[in-house]
């Protein structure tokens, strides 16, 4: 699977951004689509993630009520819908897909998100 994130820009503290993430090649096995976020110096982290239905939604306790997670099966994407973006919130914004037991073995490129005060 090849795995494509876009959406990433520069944003005011305060404001909105949506990433999107377009899988092509191998979709039809069931797996769960993760965002992640990494900044220079630290490790990558977990921001959210959605099962193949879309039933199921995780997030990071640092994003809770402000990210939003979704996914357009017709389209293969998962959108990362950011809402009061934050400072802190900026960095590189990778999608990934799971193996099927939440272990996310397909990275796509990365997104970057910069967050200005």
């Amino acid at each position: 699977v090849q795995l494509q994130a876009s959406g990433g820009g520069l944003v005011q503290a305060g404001g909105s951004r949506r990433l999107s993430c377009e899988a092509s090649g191998n979709t039809f096995r069931p797996y769960t689509t993760g965002w992640f976020r990494q900044v220079p110096g630290k490790e990558r982290e977990f921001v959210a993630a959605i099962t193949w239905t879309g039933s199921n939604t995780y997030y990071a306790d640092s994003v809770k009520g402000r990210l939003t997670i979704s996914r357009d099966a017709a389209e293969n994407t998962v959108y990362l819908l950011m809402n009061s973006l934050k400072v802190e919130d900026t960095g590189l914004y990778y999608c990934a897909r799971d193996d099927g037991y939440f272990n996310f073995d397909s990275w796509g490129q990365g997104t970057q998100v910069t967050v200005s005060s």
